[in-house]
């Protein structure tokens, strides 16, 4: 099976988001079943040259972390223009004929994987144009509406409420027009209106690299990472640093990795921002708890499946742990700003204190991917109704083949 593999971006080697690791951990899933891929996106200034697999749109910065104002007002101008929500108009410069002839470059498909909205929102045509399969990494209106009720101006939550209203819409179209929907937690799937259809499949995720040997080596005591220029993870941010770390001892340290879009927040001087780490995972080996602070957004979290697959010990809201079954002993949970508090403190002196509190996450890691592994498989089995001939997975036919969670990690490396 031969199919395109369509997002905003083409892939990064070393992806910093968690939309970008989401993707790898999935694309990996795929090619354990023995489907051809090709990758269609657009390139990031400055970034790798183009792969033989990849078909590149054109050059395109879409991040808002490092965007001009004047860059940012464009896009939103751009967007008012076209009725498109603005992280749509971002990537719908291409007419629909040109489109298909680079889409053509690929030769003979069977269809199309979209990942996340943007690409079928900007063109509508590619979730019925053939079989298709939609990644909803969120449920994006219930986000852009959760961040018009956190935002801080009128200008900022009207445009918030327009970007809800168009992207509900959209997500209701493509996710109408697709074979197959898959999720990445149950919450999105009520959240997108599939509760009862039979074509939504859930994935769960996995980080899928190999597990870091613990070195010993400790920089701070409470970690946070993150892309705090995507707006429900700042929420969640903001929250830690407003509502927590005042309650916390100043002999506490904290550091707080990943982007932002503008200024971080004011902070006492036990609060240490980062900026992006070059070594996302010594900076989390290096904590004696992680921080999962989240307090909206949809989808799952990525920095919790990492937590937990790294086995460290976190403290986590609620809201953190969409998508995952089975909470590790070493986590707590916690929802107010003094229990979250508090548990940081149990925690952190426990660890200065010499107990070992990291746990072996390799088992978590094989469930989650060998759950990806099936939610593929479901969702292949599904979409293979839609097309002719008939075809079989790879990984199916195989009774020597290597378990999902080697093929993510061999991927992934």
């Amino acid at each position: 099976m031969h199919l395109l593999f369509v997002s905003s971006l083409l892939p990064d080697d070393d992806p910093s988001t968690g939309f970008e690791i989401a993707n790898r951990a999935i694309v990996a899933a795929y090619r354990h079943h023995g489907v051809r891929l090709t990758f269609v996106g657009f390139r990031r200034p400055g970034s790798r040259p183009v792969r033989a697999d990849e078909i590149c749109l054109g050059e395109l910065a879409i991040e808002n972390s490092g965007a001009s104002m004047l860059r940012k007002a464009a896009w939103v101008g751009a967007a008012l223009a076209r009725n498109l929500p603005v992280a749509v108009a971002k990537v719908a410069g291409l007419g629909r004929a040109e489109l298909l002839d680079r889409l053509a470059e690929a030769g003979p498909m069977d269809g199309y994987v979209l990942s996340s909205v943007q690409m079928p929102a900007a063109y509508p045509f590619l979730a019925r144009e053939k079989p298709s399969i939609f990644i909803a990494h969120n449920v994006e209106h219930r986000s852009a509406r959760e961040n018009a009720q956190n935002a801080g101006s009128i200008h900022t939550r009207l445009l918030y409420d327009r970007e809800a209203a168009l992207l509900e819409r959209a997500e209701a179209d493509i996710c109408r027009d697709a074979a197959v929907v898959h999720t990445l937690s149950e919450d999105d799937r009520d959240g997108l209106g599939l509760a009862e259809s039979d074509k939504c499949v859930p994935l769960a995720l996995t980080v899928g690299r190999p597990i870091a040997a613990d070195t010993g080596e400790r920089t701070h005591d409470v970690g946070l990472i993150g892309t705090w220029s995507w707006a429900p993870n700042r929420v969640g941010l903001d929250w830690f640093v407003d509502r927590v770390v005042p309650l916390l001892p100043s002999d506490i340290s904290i550091a707080v990795a990943g982007r932002f879009d503008g200024p971080p927040p004011a902070v006492p001087a036990n609060v240490t921002f980062l900026g992006r780490v070059e070594d996302a995972q010594r900076f989390v080996g290096a904590s004696r708890v992680l921080a999962l602070a989240t307090k909206g957004g949809t989808g799952v979290q990525l920095k919790t499946i990492e937590t937990f697959e790294e086995g460290m010990p976190a403290v986590a809201t609620s809201q953190a742990l969409r998508g995952v079954d089975r909470v590790p002993a070493n986590v707590r949970v916690a929802d107010t700003p003094r229990d979250f508090a508090d548990r940081i403190v149990e925690l952190v002196a426990a660890e200065r204190a010499g107990h070992s509190l990291r746990l072996d996450g390799a088992a978590f890691a094989r469930s989650q991917a060998t759950a990806l592994d099936a939610g593929i498989a479901a969702g292949l089995e599904r979409f293979t109704a839609t097309i002719d001939p008939p075809w079989e997975s790879a990984a199916s036919a195989r009774t020597d083949a290597a378990s999902p969670s080697q093929l993510v990690g061999t991927a992934i490396r």
